[in-house]
């Protein structure tokens, strides 16, 4: 197996530490966007062959299996969580979410749900609002409200189609990713990375193994193998979200987010031949530019004075 030099190593350690913490996140960010561009792909593609649920199930199963050696070598005991409660209760918002997320996944361009998933990042403001008792102050509540009407611009056209209501049942699901992301950060300042993914998986396998029953049927040697590298490349990408969580304040890393907008339309171009509507691209952009202004307002210390142009 192919294995980079000590040497090499050290040097990109050295250079990622000597970054900015708020780059550093971005730049896990990043790569955890990408990572999921594929991801969502591939399951897109499964949940056209099999049952939604089962989808769900096996991706966080295979999840889990490909982390089972990492667990073995390290040992169980360092992978007991500090907080065994917070890790169910983020499984539990993030299986809920997955309900909806899966439902609509088979019915929607891989483009339109990702400028949907740009809500994220309001739903998070508000949630730490209501959660963590944040200050609301009248900036988050004006990119709030942009960033409503860019989910209209978008949601607008496809209502009047058969298929608007998996848009709706699309959208549903980002205040349940959002409560899962708050509790994420919540958690890292008592459990590492690794140990947030491990458990995430397994929690999520628990609660949808139940539905994933209802419909099943067995996959063949190619679906197993898909569901194993959807395992891989997923655990992965939650690793990096989740050290993206530790390298910087959360609102500091959700304007790289917009750049999945970017992976989706490439992927779903070359594996679905879906081309972006305008509206998408428009409410897209409308969403991106409320929570790019906000995280700069964010940024500035209070009662700083604004750069001149």
């Amino acid at each position: 197996m192919f294995t980079f030099p000590a040497s090499l190593t050290a040097r990109l350690r050295e250079r990622l530490s000597g970054l900015h913490p708020s780059v550093r996140g971005i730049l896990w960010s990043v790569l955890a966007g990408v990572l999921f561009s594929v991801l969502n792909t591939m399951l897109r593609v499964m949940t056209k062959q099999l049952d939604p649920f089962q989808v769900q199930f096996l991706r966080y199963g295979m999840g889990c299996l490909v982390m089972l050696p990492l667990v073995l070598r390290s040992g169980l005991a360092s992978y007991i969580p500090k907080r065994t409660g917070g890790q169910f209760l983020r499984g539990a918002a993030h299986a809920v979410g997955l309900c909806f997320w899966f439902t609509a996944l088979p019915h929607i361009d891989l483009a339109d749900m990702t400028a949907i998933g740009f809500t994220g990042p309001i739903f998070i403001m508000i949630g730490a609002y209501f959660f963590f008792k944040e200050q609301m102050r009248w900036e988050r509540w004006v990119a709030a409200l942009i960033g409503f009407a860019g989910v209209m611009v978008v949601l607008g056209p496809q209502l009047s189609g058969g298929a608007g209501h998996y848009h709706l049942v699309m959208l549903a699901a980002a205040p349940m990713f959002a409560l899962s992301f708050l509790i994420a950060k919540s958690l890292t300042r008592d459990e590492r990375p690794a140990v947030i993914v491990v458990w995430l998986g397994l929690t999520v396998a628990i609660y949808s193994f139940p539905l994933a029953l209802f419909n099943w049927q067995w996959p063949n040697p190619v679906q197993w193998l898909t569901f194993f590298v959807c395992g891989v490349i997923g655990s992965a990408g939650h690793y990096c979200l989740t050290r993206s969580f530790v390298a910087a304040d959360i609102s500091a890393t959700q304007s790289a987010k917009f750049l999945d907008l970017v992976w989706a339309s490439l992927m779903g171009w070359m594996v679905f031949a879906d081309v972006p509507s305008q509206t998408t691209l428009l409410g897209g952009g409308v969403i991106a530019a409320s929570t790019v202004w906000i995280a700069r307002r964010e940024a500035r210390p209070r009662g700083a004075v604004p750069p001149a142009a």
